[in-house]
């Protein structure tokens, strides 16, 4: 029987050597394959000497806040010295602590992992790679080898981290691995993370948060400080307890900052995106500026990769104004815009045709996030709610611009970037009377003067499919003529027909291709009153005009462009300006815009709003109020903005939705940060500065009779007086026949 047993014994560990052997020998033809490049070729010593981990390239705005990242990968790097001794250690007791005695792989963890994950079965007894086999995993990635393929990857790591070993000091490897290890959410390397996670730098991370990162990096969703509040805090203590039995922490400190609850600051630009229009299209245009250095020196950049610094136009804090602007304004009004939509039955009517063409899934309640003004909210609602919901909701578009050289210094294209991508400030709208302005330049650039007075009396014009325009008031004085520059100032719709008629449509055509306006098919006279679609980066353009003296200037979003190590690849050059009207036009305009905000159309910006600045502005409001406008400005600074669903069918069937009640207080918000802040209002609300010349035209009295009383009191130069008549809301003159006047008593 014993003798059975000693053969049993014998014959098992003759097997078990012939399996070791066979086991080895594998491993080594398949170590042999690896390394002569059958799985694919092994970078050399020269390709692991040139490493340059990939890097965000940043966004920077004029006031120095990044604004946004352009990225394959979310990567920021740090240099050694910035690096917390703490996040070294916690990273070395968690990951491995050998680090700094091994050659890149460590024997006693390979036999830990064989002995207890093979024979025992314990899945916890934790890997065997090395943090350098790590980072050389997070640079090269692995390939899919099917059966072989954890083999195959993992001998490739091994040969790979020890050579990069040869060629590296530990301290370099170990920024290597800081720079280049993934965080979960997209993000690479631990000063991205420590911005994400807690809105500091990496040098300013507490021992407490240092741990909670090197806990993510065991698995970035599971232990995510964010999303898995309980997960995280557990593991951030076992990573504190780690770092205490490799001696880098006392017991007390250990036991005091596992007690500490984690805080998180948590940032994430992508989804605040509050400049997240303007980054994108600094994007397109610094793409055009990099292909333009490759095709002049031949030096190729990678923008999601190199690291480059693109220092931008922007003003963060007039950005941050023009943003919660919009958010209030739009708040209020969304409300009274639905109760319209409900009384109008427009709403009702929209369901009602939406119901015949949808699906039964499509009126399924389920848990959706959408987007109102309190961020993005969770809503258990329907497919068919939800497209009501975006359907009917206000947008609003912001761009504000420094005349002088076309710096961009706010742009706001929508709601959110990254739920609502469509950038409005590029988006083609009826402009309405907010071109009058250009019609009005083009006259005086063509012998009109303020003085020019023009019939406002209704017509019909049968030429023209009997189009009869009307002024907003619907008041029109067929026995009296209105002065160029009341009617302006006052946006009234006769006298500017009239004057579109006179001045003839190639003259005003003109003008349109100075300002590179897109070219109007039709020959309407409704031009006149602002049927052309324009985009307000279009309009914003052509008012600086006005407040440039007459030369307007292609925007300007980038100052400059830097490579990873600062040296200057792109520094913008002084723009070369084009002129469209002449200084003595654009003052007058100027001097004529001001009274639209002191007397006229704007008004509100002084009565409700309280704006004390020398402003020169115009309102626009479209047919049936579907979209409004109103553009102001001073000579360094042109603040535009645009309100409006996403479709001209839904819109106020009121007032509410005019130039002056629903895109101006979004301008007057603006206006009233800026003049609260002592630096933008030196540096933004400038005076005019005009000669008192250019405002002798307001001499003219507005209202000019015609017939033979006209005659006769021009001929005796008696003033039309203008009163407000005390039973309606709208100012009209009170007319005095020649003889009231004659005989007046004096004063």
């Amino acid at each position: 029987m014993q003798l059975k047993i000693q053969n049993y014994i014998k014959q098992f560990l003759k097997y078990l050597a012939v399996f070791i052997i066979t086991v080895i020998l594998s491993i080594g033809l398949l170590f042999l394959l690896v390394y002569l490049g059958v799985f694919g070729s092994l970078p050399d010593k020269n390709a692991l000497a040139s490493i340059s981990n990939e890097e965000a390239s940043q966004v920077i705005s004029s006031d120095h806040i990044l604004i946004g990242k352009i990225f394959a990968e979310n990567r920021t790097n740090i240099l050694w010295e910035e690096v917390p001794e703490h996040l070294k250690n916690a990273l070395i007791a968690t990951e491995d602590k050998r680090f700094y005695t091994h050659k890149g792989y460590d024997t006693k963890s390979y036999f830990r992992v064989f002995l207890k994950s093979i024979f025992l079965g314990n899945s916890s007894s934790g890997g065997g790679s090395t943090l350098t086999q790590q980072l050389v995993k997070n640079l090269y990635g692995r390939n899919n080898f099917s059966i072989l393929s954890l083999p195959v990857n993992k001998l490739k790591e091994l040969i790979i981290a020890s050579r990069i070993e040869t060629i590296y000091t530990k301290e370099e490897l170990l920024l290597l691995y800081l720079n280049s290890v993934p965080f979960g959410e997209n993000v690479y390397g631990v000063e991205a993370a420590a911005r994400r996670y807690f809105n500091i730098s990496a040098s300013q991370l507490k021992i407490e948060e240092s741990a909670v990162l090197v806990g993510l990096l065991k698995a970035n969703t599971y232990f995510n400080p964010r999303l898995n509040p309980k997960n995280s805090l557990e593991r951030r203590n076992l990573v504190l307890n780690l770092m205490e039995k490799q001696h880098y922490l006392s017991a007390k400190v250990t036991d005091s900052l596992q007690k500490l609850p984690i805080q998180l600051n948590y940032e994430n630009a992508d989804l605040k995106a509050t400049a997240g229009y303007f980054v994108y299209q600094v994007k397109k245009k610094t793409l055009e500026l990099l292909a333009t250095i490759k095709t002049t020196t031949g030096k190729e950049y990678n923008l999601e990769k190199d690291g480059l610094k693109i220092y931008t136009t922007l003003n963060m804090q007039v950005q941050e104004l023009a943003s919660d602007a919009i958010k209030k304004q739009l708040t209020s009004m969304q409300q009274l815009l639905d109760k319209e939509l409900e009384n109008h039955q427009f709403k009702k009517q929209w369901y009602a045709k939406q119901k015949r063409q949808a699906q039964e899934k499509d009126l399924q309640k389920r848990n959706v996030e959408v987007l109102d003004w309190k961020g993005m909210q969770a809503k258990n609602i329907s497919k068919l709610d939800s497209l009501w919901h975006y359907y009917k909701m206000l947008n609003a578009a912001v761009l504000i611009t420094n005349p002088k050289n076309g710096a961009v210094i706010s742009w706001i294209g929508g709601n959110h970037f990254r739920t609502l991508p469509f950038d409005m400030v590029l988006s083609h709208r009826q402009i309405a009377s907010a071109f009058k302005p250009v019609l009005y330049a083009t006259a005086l650039e063509n012998g009109f003067t303020p003085c020019t007075y023009l019939e406002n009396e209704e017509k019909i014009y049968s030429e023209f499919e009997g189009w009869e325009p009307k002024n907003f008031d619907h008041i029109s004085t067929p026995d009296s003529n209105v002065a160029l520059w009341y009617a302006l100032t006052n946006s009234m719709n006769l006298p500017t027909v009239d004057l579109y008629f006179k001045l003839g449509r190639e003259n005003l055509l003109n003008t349109c291709d100075k300002l590179n306006f897109p070219q109007t098919l039709n020959d309407a006279p409704s031009i006149a009153l602002g049927t052309l679609d324009l985009s307000l980066y279009e309009i914003v353009k052509a008012y600086g005009a006005f407040a440039n003296q007459g030369q307007t200037n292609e925007l300007l979003m980038i100052d400059k462009i830097t490579d990873a190590k600062g040296n200057i690849l792109y520094n913008a050059e002084t723009p070369e300006a084009k002129e469209v009207f002449s200084i003595e036009t654009s003052e007058t305009i100027t001097a004529i815009l001001q009274q639209a905000i002191n007397q006229g159309t704007g008004t509100k910006i002084r009565n409700q709003y309280g704006i004390k600045a020398e402003l020169a502005g115009k309102t626009g409001t479209a047919q049936n109020y579907s979209d409004a406008w109103f553009i102001a400005y001073t000579p360094d600074l042109v603040l535009g903005t645009w309100v409006g669903a996403s479709t001209p069918d839904v819109h106020f069937y009121s007032g509410k939705g005019s130039g002056s009640s629903l895109a101006l207080p979004i301008v007057a918000q603006v206006l009233k940060g800026i003049e609260k802040d002592n630096a933008l209002r030196k540096e933004y609300l400038t005076s005019f500065a005009l000669n008192d010349a250019v405002y002798a035209f307001m001499e003219c009295e507005p209202y000019r009779e015609t017939g033979i009383e006209g005659l006769f009191n021009r001929f005796f130069n008696n003033d039309v007086k203008k009163e407000v008549d005390k039973n309606k809301k709208d100012k009209k003159p009170v007319k005095k026949s020649f003889f009231e006047k004659l005989f007046k008593k004096k004063q």
